[in-house]
């Protein structure tokens, strides 16, 4: 007897179709699109009957070839199979980010240990968190959020120069404080900096975001305890800080309207240029920009009467930044000028990558345009800057511009090994709930 294995790809369809299937070999070798598989299984069902191979009786099987034939399915192509995805298999990222995970969580078996003389509940240290929480929603293993609260713990859920900061480097760990507060709702966990930012609230000055990296840190803070206390003038006083950045600092703001990029501080505006005479846009600095408007839009309201700015902002900025992405993947630390410490980089590859996956799927930046630039990022990621061991490397250490912490290269130990790792786990978490969809979708 003559019998096949129907694909996974086409055996949710045809089960709808045929009972008790029996597998054998795989027709796709032969019939590659759902209606040459289901044609073939109409036209030859009846010698199965007896074997309950596919038990269809007669007047169906003349009914669906009738529906098929009338809706000119045939070489139409409305059932092909899919096209294989750009992205690596799921089980391959998963494994690379909880090696980047492993790695470093070894590296730092004392979440509270000091880093050198900072405290590691500063700005670097918060995004490897951020990166972790993300991790968790993909793969919610409980030693993460273990690892977690013993850091916050460590800190008494405190900031560094304590609730009267309004630096955003100090404010950025109160969005895993935040997060950890919605899985187990202890008030100290929120104590701090929520007295913080209401202390801002009632402050009339607009001007303490004064470099573009302060968005990242600060805005996703504001957003959840808009979003905790439903309280629209934590997104008020917000926007204001924003717009302050975006229009005014520096006389008129770090934000290119021309460009769609961001000049990092007021250092960089005009008449400042890149060697080669271009305007100086750092890469990570955008990629930070691009992640605050990707972590405040997925928790905004979407009533937010500023949401269309940002989410305008959003999309313009994920334009204008895939233009200069690298033929190998990476973007350079200067976008416009590839000439000047040019080569990969890690960091702002993978902020840009975290930012246009989170906007890719969903629905914001269309899918044709989108994802090769995110397949293509997250390729060099994952195949030349992670290490077997969950090292990263090409990560551009502290800095504010294209010359600081260079030479960026595979092998070099960053100054602060977590932000990168932060970033990275980002970008993966979203690469992967994409390299997952086209399955959810079959």
């Amino acid at each position: 007897m003559l019998s096949w294995r129907v694909p996974d790809s086409q055996k949710s369809f045809c089960s709808r179709i045929c009972k008790n299937v029996k597998v054998v070999v795989p027709i796709s070798r032969v019939f590659p699109s759902y209606t040459e598989t289901l044609f073939f299984m109409l036209l030859f069902s009846r010698p199965f009957v007896t074997e309950h191979a596919f038990p269809l009786q007669m007047k169906y099987r003349t009914l669906l070839l009738v529906l098929i034939g009338g809706l000119g399915l045939f070489g139409s192509g409305s059932f092909t199979k899919a096209a294989p995805s750009p992205f690596p298999d799921r089980v391959e990222i998963s494994k690379q980010l909880e090696s980047v995970n492993a790695y470093f969580m070894k590296l730092w078996p004392d979440p509270g240990k000091a880093i050198g003389a900072r405290p590691s509940n500063i700005w670097t240290r918060g995004v490897y968190y951020e990166g972790l929480m993300a991790l968790y929603q993909v793969a919610p293993k409980p030693e993460y959020v273990d690892y977690a609260v013993r850091w916050g713990e460590s800190h008494k859920w405190g900031l560094r120069h304590g609730i009267p900061t309004r630096n955003a480097d100090d404010q950025c760990c109160g969005q895993t404080y935040l997060d950890l507060y919605l899985a187990e709702k202890k008030p100290e966990r929120i104590h701090d900096i929520t007295e913080s930012l209401k202390a801002m609230l009632n402050n009339p000055d607009n001007g303490a975001w004064t470099w573009i990296d302060a968005l990242q840190m600060a805005m996703p803070v504001f957003t959840r305890l808009n979003v905790l206390n439903h309280d629209a003038t934590y997104s008020e006083k917000m926007y204001q800080l924003y717009h302050h950045t975006k229009a005014v600092e520096g006389g008129t703001g770090l934000y290119n309207a021309k460009d769609h990029l961001w000049w990092r501080d007021k250092s960089f505006l005009p008449p400042y240029k890149e060697p080669n005479g271009a305007q100086c846009y750092w890469s990570r600095g955008n990629g930070w920009v691009l992640a605050a408007l990707t972590r405040t839009l997925m928790l905004l309201p979407a009533a937010d009467p500023h949401r269309a700015e940002y989410l305008q902002d959003f999309i313009d900025l994920a334009d204008a930044v895939r233009r200069t992405q690298r033929e190998d993947g990476f973007w350079n630390v200067s976008l416009y000028d590839a000439t000047h410490y040019g080569g990969k980089e890690t960091t702002g590859t993978a902020l840009f990558v975290y930012g246009m996956a989170w906007g890719v799927g969903n629905g914001i930046l269309p899918k044709e345009t989108y994802v090769p630039v995110v397949a293509k990022g997250w390729t060099a990621i994952s195949k030349e800057a992670i290490h077997p061991n969950g090292f990263i490397g090409y990560v551009q250490g502290t800095g504010k511009e294209p010359k600081d912490s260079q030479p960026v290269t595979y092998d070099k130990v960053p100054d602060f090994e977590d932000f990168g790792a932060g970033c990275v786990l980002l970008a993966g978490a979203e690469v992967l709930k994409l390299a997952d969809a086209p399955k959810k979708n079959r």
